[in-house]
């Protein structure tokens, strides 16, 4: 490597740590889509990265980009319909004056929603309603939104489609659902189970004494109505997307329109305020991830990793697999799982290891988050829906209780994958 090269390269890692950690920390209060965008500018600016790269690398989010905009359709007509609302009151009755039920009823829902509608779901849709219910329940609520947080990352590999990170990491070559369920079956329920008992320690104090049991029980709007088909039918369509093979952004995307425009038809509204209401800041962020990652792949980075894992691999792919999980899994809270597993994918593709080496991978990328609140895209998404409600966790206040949950969450899965070979 010459002077220059070597010049270009130190300037490209600089760029995307000082990127990175404005993301993490949001230096000056900046929104986290600021950093990413400027680390995406400054590449261009000082020639490190052409536009036709920078623009290849946009693109290479579209199916991402699609799936966001229809998840946060969704959840925004939900929110403006009362359905948020509704499904609060009747989590209260359910809770029957019980705090560590009404915690536990959170937890089974955010199973359930991840699962079939995937850990964004759980972080844009379910988070309101959760909060609400916690309001009406007049418990402390943080327990609650940790709950949607942490599930939202720990049952992100029951099914393909639970988290979009695992399209990312497997391709278009993915298992068969019985392939699939043969592998992660056992870790994902290690994973959740780990994750409820230790977060559920970790909160016991504010868990303790008794909650509202009667609330007034409203009766759902017809677009209200509206909006919960429209969530169920996108789970439908995503299962059946991922069952032929598909790309999940557009169905979802067609989905979240189509909801809104038949409540906004049904009751001769405008679509105006409902777009206003979302947070499309989303979208810039995941961009500039993605050029960001683009930048870091042309400096032979990945190359180099792709080589040692290959490497490894032919050793001890057992070994391999549980050590690269879990590097992948603390490096994720580094740079965001979603560009780590950008580059987790590549490395494979080059990489050519065993199944078993991608499936630790795979929980890596996915668990790993629960660490800190920048770990994941589904992590950033939740907070920016917490604080539309008027709450907020910071860096630090999360990563005391990430720190504690989930190691033993991720080494039971990738302990367990090892075991199932």
């Amino acid at each position: 490597m010459n002077g220059h090269a070597a010049l270009a390269t130190y300037a490209i890692w600089a760029i995307c740590f000082v990127a990175t950690f404005g993301v993490i920390t949001r230096p000056f209060k900046l929104p986290e889509a600021v950093w990413a965008v400027a680390g995406a500018a400054a590449l261009l600016a000082f020639g490190l990265m052409s536009p036709g790269a920078a623009w290849s690398a946009v693109l290479k989010g579209s199916d991402v980009y699609l799936f966001l905009i229809g998840m946060m359709l969704l959840s925004e007509v939900a929110r403006e319909q009362g359905l948020f609302d509704w499904v609060a009151e009747h989590a209260v009755r359910l809770a029957n004056g019980s705090t560590s039920r009404l915690f536990a009823l959170v937890f089974g829902v955010g199973i359930v929603v991840t699962t079939f509608l995937s850990n964004d779901a759980t972080a844009v849709v379910l988070t309101p309603a959760v909060y609400a219910a916690a309001k009406k329940a007049k418990a402390n609520p943080l327990p609650m939104l940790f709950a949607c947080a942490l599930i939202a990352n720990a049952a992100s590999f029951v099914l393909p489609i639970s988290n979009p990170a695992n399209l990312v990491l497997y391709g278009g070559a993915m298992p068969s659902l019985g392939a699939w369920m043969a592998s992660f079956a056992l870790p994902s329920l290690l994973s959740i189970g780990v994750t409820f008992l230790v977060l559920r320690w970790v909160e016991r104090e504010r868990l303790t004494g008794q909650c509202e049991t009667v609330v007034e029980t409203g009766t759902l709007s017809r677009g209200g109505k509206i909006a919960l088909g429209g969530i169920v039918a996108t789970a439908v369509l995503l299962i059946a997307a991922s069952a032929r093979g598909h790309e999940l952004g557009l169905p979802t995307c067609l989905a979240g329109i189509a909801t809104m425009a038949a409540i906004c038809i049904g009751g001769r509204t405008s679509p105006l305020p409902t777009l206003r209401s979302v947070s499309w800041a989303v979208l810039p962020l995941v961009a500039g991830l993605f050029v960001l990652v683009e930048a870091l792949a042309s400096t032979g980075v990945i190359a180099m990793l792709a080589s040692r894992l290959a490497a490894g691999a032919a050793q001890s792919p057992s070994t391999t697999a549980g050590v690269a999980g879990t590097i992948l899994a603390f490096g994720s809270n580094l740079m965001n799982n979603l560009p780590a597993g950008l580059i987790a994918s590549t490395t494979l593709q080059q990489a050519h290891v065993p199944q078993i080496v991608t499936d630790g991978l795979l929980i890596g990328v996915d668990l790993g988050p629960n660490l800190s609140i920048t770990g994941s895209l589904a992590t950033i998404l939740w907070l920016t829906a917490i604080r539309r409600e008027g709450e907020d966790v910071g860096f630090w206040r999360f990563l005391k209780v990430g720190a504690v949950v989930m190691p033993p969450a991720l080494f039971a899965a990738l302990g367990a994958r090892l075991l199932v070979g």
